[in-house]
This record gives structure tokens, C-alpha cells and sequence, in this order.
């Protein structure tokens, strides 16, 4: 994961947005070298596409810009994912144009004081006019006497009680104005933490939370699903696998696959009414349940060739 390459794609100029969330989920599999080599659909989940051609089609976009280019890959015949390489140069030079751009946008905005706008044949006399102004104000002139005496009865204007706070008084903490609401993608990342934390304590693994490990966890509980149904398709796979090969299994790509975690979900609901029985008892429950028929019968009745006496 390269969040080098992540931050200057989102400062380019790459237009439309969706063909920008495409290449910076790209950036975001990538190493510092540019390359990578995810699935059209693992892109399709993550930036929300509602199909895989929106995907194939902003790629093909890209490709023809210059941005990335398709390098498909194989394996003993079978054709896997295609890796992407990304145009690092192209990415850092457009990244830093745009900077460019932003910074005289910026510089125009804020009015910034240029001394090459200044005509020196033209000096500004306003301002000394106002200073004189100022200085002859209560004092005495040449050859005109004392100045008059101000009224007492009067309030000076030079009172501080009377100058107005300068600046706006802070918004207290309290203020619904500026309490801000919580990030749903965060709540949605700690919950997938949590549901991992609850797998690696009962499986005893050690899956970090890494997006290899949380992605499948995010997208259940995105639709819908409870970090308590997970964990308790954790518990009841926990009890059905333990001591068996297939305890391998036991790992978030497993468990949570669209295709597989809501018939596990069901089993484990059905398990977890029963009481969540041990996995030694499930035989002896199965041959107590009067709706289970046993193997056939084989006897041969009495008075055909062969009955036992």
C-alpha cells in the first residue's frame, strides 16, 4: 500500500470523479514502484461501482490517457487478475502542476501585497492629510494662541470601557453548532476490528487489521449484518472445525464470503437456540431425533430361504 502514490493521485486533475476513485483505489494496492494487481471486483466492492464494466471501462479510460497500463497476467494456462502500472512520472508531474495552480488561485484570492503595483511618480497624500489632521487636534498653532480646554461634562471618546471587543467571542464546546457528528466509515472500522479481535482470541490466530482481514468483515456488516451475528458464526464454526483439518479455514476470507456467510449464520442461529451444544453431542442428538431414519433393514423374515431360525 503506497499512501505516497494515494495522496498525489487525488491532487490531479483526473476527471470524472469515478475514473479518479478507480486509479486511487489502484494507488492504494500499490507499491511505491506503481504496481499491483487486485481484482476488477475487489475495485467494483470499494469504490461502491454498481457493475464491473463501470470499473473495466474507467481502466480502458486510464489506459488510453496514459495514467496506468493493463499488463494481463497467467498461471499454468488459467488466466488470473491483470496487474496495473501505474505512470508514476505522470502522477508526480500532474500532482505538482496542480499544486502550482492552486497556490496562484489561492494568492490572487487573498489580495497579497505586490510592490511592483506601486507608481512612485504617484504618492498616496491621503493618508499624511489624515496624520496632520490627528496632530493638530488639541494642540496649540503657530501664532494662534492656546487651544481651547475640552468640556469636562463631556465623555471623552478615548474611553476604553467604551471600544467593542475586537474579536468574536469562541463558541463554547457545549454549542450544538460545533459538535461534530461521528465518521460512519470509523464506527464501521471499529466494529470490524472488533468482530477480528473476537477471531483471533477464540481461534488463537493473529490476523492483523490490515484490509485483507477487515475488507470481507466491513462488507457484511455494510449490509446489514451485526458484529453479534459474526461472532457467533465465529463461535458455532469454532465448535464444528476443532480438531479437524478443517480447522485451517478459520480466517476472515472464509467466514465472511458473501456466498457462504449467511447459510453459515443460519446453522449457527438453529446452534446457538439449542443451547450451543458441544460438537461430541451432535451425533448422539441426531440419533435421539425421531424425524432421522436409520440405515435399512436387511433381516430376512422368518419362512424365506436363508431366515435365521
Amino acid at each position: 500500500m503506497s499512501s505516497k502514490l494515494h495522496g498525489l493521485v487525488w491532487e490531479c486533475d483526473i476527471q470524472p470523479i469515478s475514473r479518479k476513485a478507480v486509479i486511487a483505489r489502484l494507488a492504494d494496492f500499490c507499491s511505491d514502484e506503481g504496481y499491483c494487481w487486485p481484482a476488477v471486483d475487489t475495485i467494483r466492492r470499494q469504490v461502491g461501482a454498481k457493475s464491473k464494466n463501470t470499473v473495466t471501462t474507467a481502466i480502458k479510460e486510464l489506459e488510453k490517457q496514459g495514467w496506468v497500463t493493463v499488463i494481463p497476467r497467467k498461471a499454468g494456462g488459467r488466466d488470473l487478475s491483470n496487474g496495473y502500472q501505474l505512470n508514476v512520472e505522470k502522477i508526480e508531474s500532474e500532482a505538482n502542476h496542480c499544486r502550482q495552480l492552486t497556490k496562484q488561485a489561492r494568492e490572487e484570492r487573498s489580495g497579497k501585497f505586490n510592490p511592483s503595483n506601486i507608481n512612485p511618480s504617484k504618492p498616496d497624500t491621503s493618508k499624511n492629510e489624515e496624520s496632520k489632521k490627528v496632530i493638530l487636534r488639541g494642540q496649540n498653532l503657530d501664532g494662534m494662541g492656546s487651544s481651547v480646554d475640552p468640556d469636562p461634562s463631556l465623555k471623552p471618546t478615548t474611553d476604553p470601557s467604551d471600544k467593542k471587543p475586537s474579536c468574536q467571542v469562541a463558541q463554547q464546546p457545549d454549542d450544538e453548532s460545533v459538535v461534530k457528528k461521528p465518521n460512519p466509515e470509523v464506527f464501521l472500522t471499529d466494529n470490524s476490528k472488533y468482530v477480528l479481535k473476537h477471531l483471533n482470541q477464540v481461534s488463537g490466530s493473529r490476523f492483523q487489521n490490515c484490509s485483507a482481514s477487515l475488507d470481507n468483515i466491513r462488507a457484511r456488516l455494510r449490509e446489514g449484518f451485526t458484529p453479534e451475528e459474526l461472532m457467533l458464526v465465529v463461535d458455532y464454526k469454532h465448535e464444528h472445525w476443532k480438531g479437524l483439518e478443517d480447522y485451517q479455514y478459520m480466517r476472515p476470507k472464509t467466514l465472511f464470503t458473501p456466498g457462504k456467510f449467511p447459510g453459515y449464520l443460519q446453522i449457527a442461529t438453529r446452534w446457538d437456540a439449542k443451547g450451543r451444544p458441544k460438537r461430541e453431542d451432535w451425533d448422539a442428538a441426531r440419533k435421539n431425533n425421531s424425524l432421522t431414519f436409520g440405515g435399512p433393514d436387511k433381516a430376512i423374515p422368518a419362512g424365506f430361504r436363508g431366515a435365521k431360525p
